[in-house]
């Protein structure tokens, strides 16, 4: 075997990658760092405005971008999302299960309709995709990265008045599905990793950073900052590409070294 370059070993040259929730934040972050190494995109969220919005600023990069808008709760369209992107790409080598959605209670409160809307998008749909792609091009082809978000949210509680509950358990509930994923499919050569960030400011998060304040969330990380737009792209292209070909069944926490004090 010839040892490759490390070059080669994060080039994506040729490769294919859907990636869910796509449109803003986190998931066009993580699409902009497979984009910038060469993979050929195809991203998905509910609403087509956005994503064109986002495929507009990705082509801008020199990135082969398109979309399919699809909601990644209905497994109907989970569906039409796996058999779209396949058509379009021929196959799919990454797959990045992004799309997730949180909700705000106490938990003596907390709206079951909503729990069940959080765990139904952050991790039922995270399973029936990952399904989908694996049964119709990576099992076949014995290859396959796919890239689970999870959170630091995942590891542990909430500072007081941060009520989430079902959020964090939906997130623990993703690195326990990487784990046994991983574990599972390392047979066909499918890698399963997540990432676990920690605040990113987002429209998502917008409500913790007022409530909580940014400051405060600075001065309680030991680097003293928040994640910006650049803080994933590292970790995504190392479980995506090569140089992460001997990594599986892992996670990862990028928050600025919150959880290592939290007890995460």
């Amino acid at each position: 075997m010839t040892t490759r370059t490390i070059q080669q070993l994060f080039d994506l040259t040729g490769k294919t990658a859907l990636v869910t929730g796509g449109s803003r934040g986190l998931g066009l972050q993580m699409a902009q760092s497979l984009g910038e190494a060469g993979a050929k995109i195809v991203l998905s969220s509910r609403k087509a405005s956005d994503l064109e919005e986002a495929v507009a600023t990705l082509k801008a990069q020199g990135i082969d971008a398109s979309f399919i808008a699809a909601d990644c709760a209905a497994e109907a369209d989970i569906t039409r999302l796996a058999d779209e992107s396949i058509a379009r790409l021929g196959h799919i080598d990454i797959l990045v299960n992004n799309a997730g959605a949180a909700w705000g209670a106490p938990a003596e409160d907390h709206p079951i309709e909503a729990w069940d809307k959080v765990m139904n998008l952050n991790i039922r749909g995270y399973f029936i995709l990952s399904q989908q792609i694996a049964k119709k091009s990576m099992i076949a082809r014995k290859s396959g990265s796919i890239i689970n978000l999870a959170s630091i949210a995942g590891l542990g509680g909430n500072p007081a008045g941060h009520n989430t509950i079902a959020y964090n358990t939906s997130k623990g509930a993703v690195i326990n599905f990487t784990k046994t994923l991983a574990a599972e499919w390392g047979k066909y050569n499918i890698r399963v990793n997540a990432v676990c960030p920690g605040f990113f400011p987002s429209k998502m998060t917008y409500g913790t950073l007022k409530a909580l304040g940014e400051e405060n969330l600075k001065a309680n990380a030991p680097l003293h900052r928040l994640g910006d737009d650049e803080d994933l792209k590292g970790l995504t292209l190392l479980y995506a590409s090569n140089a992460g070909k001997h990594i599986t069944g892992q996670w990862m926490a990028v928050d600025g070294g919150v959880s290592i004090v939290t007890g995460g």
